[in-house]
């Protein structure tokens, strides 16, 4: 199939190279030409403007926003309403406030145009391992486009089958959903970025508790001098607790078992706020969650051995750097 890119960041530009790969064609554009020139190398149609990247588009075109949520993605996605057709679709893939889709969406199909809200997980190894992916919109838009979301997604893989599952849409087992109707998709995915907080959080207490095992606070004989990065290690292997976000724990301790890049200011991006809210408007009790948003509050105030632990473990997944002087 055929897909334009907007935005050709961390994200964005694997999500075209995953693409292209399996053999679709994108046209791409960014702000800052480098990366679609780069791209345009390994095979992507570059544009210098919205206006061409539309132009170098066939009907139906589907134009996919990868920009950071707020403002910057609002613009592009208005540029963009002005310059596509009636039965155009435009996908919105980064973490953009679920009840904002509502209302684009509805004003977009004013305009005759489709609108997908796809909250993207994945990071940056997404272009390896594939893309998680929760969508929200049309079930018809969906359809169309499924092609592009089987090819982003990671596929069965050597996951172990879960039973009991006759009767579920059998695409999560491929690694996307149809989630609902607009809006479901970045709720989806919004929640699952506050369960990414809590379990980043308990990984990154725990550390704290073995590292200050052999404190001079306590008795001595109560001292315990562990290995913490060997501790990560074994976790990893059969643990009840072993996941991505132990191996990239597991990692980053191996290199620096004191984490001495990292100075433990943690950045919260939105979507742990927009959680802790949505549990307050539906009156769920939301312990863990929200105990980790605040721990990221304090991080920039206090740093610890367990904000260290949850800078590399951003840095692992997503790429993130820490602010400058943090």
């Amino acid at each position: 199939m055929e897909l334009g890119m907007v935005g050709l960041g961390r994200m964005g530009a694997n999500l075209v190279r995953r693409l292209m790969r399996a053999g679709h064609s994108c046209a791409v554009y960014d702000r800052d030409p480098a990366p679609g020139l780069a791209l345009a190398k390994d095979g992507a149609t570059n544009a210098v403007s919205l206006p061409e990247l539309v132009a170098k588009l066939s009907a139906p075109r589907a134009v996919w926003v990868m920009l950071p949520a707020g403002a910057v993605t609002q613009a592009a996605i208005d540029e963009l309403a002005g310059l596509l057709s009636p039965g155009d679709t435009i996908i919105d893939g980064g973490n953009t406030f679920w009840q904002d889709d509502i209302a684009r969406a509805a004003a977009l199909k004013a305009k005759g145009l489709h609108y997908l809200d796809v909250g993207t997980s994945g990071g940056v190894w997404g272009l390896e391992r594939g893309y998680c992916l929760m969508i929200g919109g049309e079930t018809a838009a969906v359809e169309r486009l499924a092609p592009i979301f089987e090819t982003l997604a990671p596929g069965r893989g050597d996951i172990v089958e879960t039973r009991h599952r006759d009767g579920h849409d059998p695409r999560a087992e491929q690694g996307w959903l149809h989630c609902g109707r607009s809006g479901a998709g970045h709720f989806v995915k919004m929640i699952h970025n506050g369960i990414e907080y809590g379990m980043m959080q308990a990984i990154a207490e725990g550390f704290d508790i073995l590292k200050n095992a052999n404190s001079p606070k306590l008795p001595e004989a109560h001292r315990l001098d562990l290995d913490v990065a060997d501790i990560a290690e074994v976790w990893r292997r059969g643990s009840v607790i072993t996941s991505w976000l132990l191996d990239l724990t597991s990692e980053a301790l191996a290199k620096d078992e004191k984490l001495s890049e990292f100075s433990g200011h943690v950045d919260d991006s939105g979507e742990g706020r927009w959680t802790v809210q949505a549990a307050i408007d539906e009156a769920v009790p939301a312990e863990v969650l929200t105990a980790a948003l605040f721990a990221r509050f304090r991080s920039r105030q206090d740093h610890t051995f367990a904000e260290k632990i949850l800078s590399a473990m951003r840095k692992g997944f997503g790429g993130h750097q820490e602010k400058a002087g943090a």
